[in-house]
């Protein structure tokens, strides 16, 4: 026999939820095939099976919590097991609900476990999407684009529907309130006038893309001007533990990210050591694994800042809340025309961002906030500021 066990589900996360069994008692089993999938606070995680055989023995069911290290099934090794008991069933003991989806056509046997059960759900059909994944496989992230780009007319149903909370969105909502609770929180605010910043990257935008393989965004520059003001500011880089506040001498800078199953920060290391390319790389890379599901806790742990980008959504400007134990996170908003009184006396329709920042007040004065906005508006205003380290 050989078990099946919760695996290592990350630092600070003491539980999670078996989410998803995807093979029955009695199922054949192939080694490095996906097993059950774990729900934590933070992450959806897939256990595969060690070895090659049959599911002897299921010991903990959907919805059960469970820990690191809890055995939650035995693998007979070598068993034939029942190959025909992974495919679709017909039987009576079928749930009603899969009945009521047996007219969805079945999902591509080469797509994941995740992405099947997505496209059961909604009803998808996977062939007739074109999969962004390894070989032409549908990831999830694909899934979500077809569901969004064309959603036919709404069918009559009950005026509620009550679904229990996930473990991720209970998480967020605990830490949240944990923020509020916590930390004495306020929120400073100033503009930026993205002119400057607007006309860089329309000039190098295509040689950058050519050069670097990535597109040139806003979100490097605001990365650069924040790590630079993070190192004149230190204590909004730092984190109170216990009766000490630890500085770090490190910017590890989250990226608040929406996805279908809420908010998620994945984190990007060292940002004051990574060029322009190195950030846009590394975003689209997170953001990528973000949609489709495939965030470690490796991505989500560990970060001394966070910048959060509500103006992808239309947000004029927002009161951000800290992303605990950190004690500053700094938020953009929509980009404006609006009219600026100019040096001369001239008023000019300018694009201009608002720019909070809602800060921890037990370690860090309102003098620091307001001055971090302004070093990170100077450098905006004027990046030739970033590249010449000013």
């Amino acid at each position: 026999m050989s078990d099946i066990i919760v695996p290592s589900l990350g630092e600070s996360v003491a539980e999670a939820t078996v989410a998803k069994w995807y093979k029955k008692v009695g199922d054949r089993v192939e080694k490095d095939e996906t097993l059950v999938e774990l729900e934590t606070d933070k992450v959806a995680l897939e256990v595969n099976a060690l070895s090659a055989g049959a599911l002897k023995e299921i010991k903990a069911n959907e919805g059960d919590t469970v820990e690191e290290g809890n055995i939650i099934g035995l693998i007979e090794d070598g068993a034939e097991g029942n190959s025909s008991a992974s495919e679709p069933s017909t039987s009576t003991e079928e749930a009603p609900a899969a009945s009521a989806k047996s007219s969805a056509p079945a999902a591509s046997d080469a797509n994941g476990p995740a992405v099947r059960k997505m496209a059961a759900e909604n009803n998808v059909d996977t062939s007739t999407i074109s999969g962004s994944g390894k070989d032409g496989r549908v990831t999830k992230g694909d899934v979500i684009a077809s569901l969004e780009g064309g959603s036919e007319a709404p069918v009559a149903g009950p005026r509620e529907k009550i679904v229990k909370m996930t473990k991720l969105r209970k998480a967020i909502a605990t830490r949240l309130k944990e923020s509020q609770n916590t930390a004495a929180m306020l929120t400073t605010f100033n503009e930026v006038d993205m002119t400057n910043v607007m006309a860089l990257r329309s000039q190098y935008k295509d040689l950058f893309a050519d050069t670097h393989n990535s597109k040139l965004g806003f979100m490097s520059f605001f990365t650069k001007a924040a790590v630079s003001a993070l190192k004149d500011l230190p204590a909004v880089n730092a984190e109170i533990k216990g009766d000490d506040i630890v500085y770090k001498n490190y910017y590890d800078i989250g990226m608040a990210v929406g996805t279908q199953k809420g908010l998620v920060v994945p984190v990007l290391r060292n940002c004051d050591q990574l060029s322009f390319a190195g950030i846009e790389n590394e975003l689209v890379s997170l953001a990528k694994k973000a949609r489709n599901g495939e965030l470690s806790m490796a991505d989500l742990t560990g970060g001394t800042f966070t910048i959060t980008n509500g103006g992808v959504y239309g947000s004029m400007l927002s009161t951000p809340i800290i992303n605990p134990p950190q004690s500053g996170i700094l938020g953009l908003h929509n980009i404006v025309k609006r009219p600026v009184v100019m040096p001369d006396g001239s008023i000019q329709a300018r694009p201009i961002m608002y720019l909070a920042l809602s800060y921890d007040h037990r370690i860090i004065d309102g003098r620091e906030a307001v001055t971090f906005l302004v070093k990170v508006k100077e450098k905006i205003e004027d990046p030739r500021r970033i590249l010449l380290g000013l």
